[in-house]
């Protein structure tokens, strides 16, 4: 399995895709909230959603893992 992590810790502020999408290399798929500023998490992979770890509001740290791909 593949795996989503944060770059960086904060806020969960939007989760932009859903269980079962397929995603592309470079898609915006969560955004971050953290010292004020939206932090944008990318892919950087294909493939298909297996697992989203994270709700909205949810506090993240570095390299914790947001989603899991098939």
């Amino acid at each position: 399995m593949k795996e989503i992590t944060a770059s960086m810790a904060g806020t969960v502020l939007q989760v932009l895709v859903s269980e079962g999408e397929e995603i592309t290399d470079g898609q915006v798929v969560v955004m971050l909230e953290s010292m004020k500023m939206e932090i944008p998490i990318e892919s950087g992979l294909n493939g298909k959603i297996a697992n989203i770890n994270i709700d909205i509001g949810d506090f993240v740290n570095e390299d914790d893992v947001l989603l899991v791909l098939e």
